[in-house]
């Protein structure tokens, strides 16, 4: 049985993703999982402001696709 958050892992990878930048949290935490045994890489910022800055810059310098991903909450 495939779950939202394989779901999301795979559509990621088809989208051409290699990179996420992301902070962890309760909600998130079923995607982290399926994120353990994928090919893409995780870089862990110390907040979610600096997640989306950080993929934002990624993709203007790389000309990838840059992802944030964070937990719901005051980050949100």
């Amino acid at each position: 049985m495939k779950t939202g958050a394989k779901l999301l892992i795979e559509s990621l990878q088809r989208e051409g993703t290699d990179t996420l930048f992301g902070y962890p949290g309760g909600s998130v935490l079923p995607i982290y999982d399926e994120l353990y045994d994928s090919p893409l890489r995780h870089i862990l910022v110390r907040h979610e402001q600096a997640a989306a800055h950080a993929a934002d810059g990624y993709a203007r310098a790389s000309g990838r696709v840059g992802v944030c991903l964070a937990t719901s909450g005051p980050g949100a």
